[in-house]
């Protein structure tokens, strides 16, 4: 068992890091108002993340990630560019889909993080290089991947905006997503919702139901879609392999896929950013499912370290670019481009006594 002192010492070393990389050091609260986040995740969020009611303030959370608070405090006040870092304590439950074996290392841990608020195209290769500079001595495996790629791909499939809307919502739930894939490659079920005098009950309002059975009966009319479709989403989300190879097989993708092609260009653009960054390309793995289980707020570039040698490990650190996420939380829609990434203490920690 590694002394929770340990612990902070190796997070003060990369706090300090940050530090020197132009960021302002902030401290959130561990206790969060839980609306934001149920706003932002649904009710899914309880099955990740503690929760208690307090007499005054209404229910709460016990601070699940950095990354919110942030971004609020940001959006609410902060100029542009900004660099913010970070270190404490996160709390979550495993998620009851996880496969790897429960482990109490899991429900608390340290997180030591840099984020980066800029409207600079070199942002991503930036807070990449930076990690990989301090991570490099751990001789982990860096993968990336890229949310925007996926998201892409799934709004050009030929379905309704409805169907479209919930498949982009479960993209980060991948049996879900299976599921309601398979459901909309076969005929729409008639559905018969004949108009009633009863009075309307629940806590959901007349509109709000009304809307709800104009969607359903608006799907009765939804052709199936294509299995070249799904063949397609397959390939996709199947490819995996180094940086540079992987740029080959998804611009064979883009010859009957062109929607694909603004991301891959990206892709290929960010490659050229981590080379100048000192970053070796065939080093970095590209998985085009990267994250899907666990980064739903990220639509952009992905990125974890992980211990090759410890399977059963999470991630040692992880992150990604969150555009959206600065929209939903921002004053009148603002949005500022915005990227940054975590790494656990606790787990260099025990790589550093191995």
């Amino acid at each position: 068992m590694i002394p929770k002192r340990d612990k902070q010492a190796i997070g003060q070393r990369f706090l300090q890091a940050f530090r020197e990389a132009g960021a302002a050091e902030v401290a959130p609260d561990i206790l969060l108002p839980a609306d934001t986040l149920l706003d932002l995740y649904g009710e899914d969020i309880r099955a990740r993340a503690y929760t208690s009611t307090d007499p005054l303030r209404g229910e709460v959370m016990l601070r699940p990630d950095f990354t919110v608070p942030v971004v609020q405090m940001h959006m609410a006040n902060g100029a542009e560019p900004a660099r913010y870092c970070y270190l404490g304590e996160v709390f979550r439950k495993q998620d009851p889909g996880d496969e790897r074996p429960a482990n109490p290392r899991d429900n608390e841990y340290l997180q030591a993080g840099f984020e980066l608020f800029a409207h600079d195209p070199q942002a991503d290769a930036e807070v990449f290089g930076l990690f990989h500079r301090l991570l490099a001595p751990y001789r982990l495996q860096a993968i990336t991947g890229d949310s925007g790629l996926l998201m892409d791909a799934v709004r050009a499939l030929p379905l309704s905006t409805a169907r479209r809307d919930a498949l982009l919502h479960h993209l980060w739930r991948p049996r879900r997503f299976a599921r309601l894939l398979e459901r909309f490659s076969r005929p729409a079920e008639a559905r018969d919702l004949p108009a009633t005098s009863v009075p309307w009950a629940g806590l959901r309002g007349e509109d709000e139901m009304q809307a709800r059975i104009d969607r359903l009966l608006a799907d009765r009319d939804a052709q199936p879609l294509d299995p070249a479709w799904i063949a397609r989403l397959e390939r996709l989300f199947a490819v995996r392999a180094p940086l540079p190879a992987t740029l080959a097989e998804l611009r064979g993708l883009v010859g009957e896929w062109t929607d694909l092609g603004p991301a891959v260009l990206r892709i290929e653009e960010r490659m050229a950013m981590l080379s100048a960054q000192g970053v070796v390309p065939d080093a970095i793995l590209f998985d085009a499912s990267h994250g899907r289980q666990t980064m739903e707020y990220y639509d952009g570039f992905t990125f974890t370290f992980v211990a090759p040698d410890r399977p059963a490990w999470p991630p040692v650190a992880s992150g990604g670019r969150y555009d959206a996420l600065t929209a939903v939380l921002g004053r009148g829609g603002r949005a500022i481009p915005a990227v940054g990434g975590i790494i656990r203490p606790g787990l260099v920690a025990e790589l550093e006594a191995a």
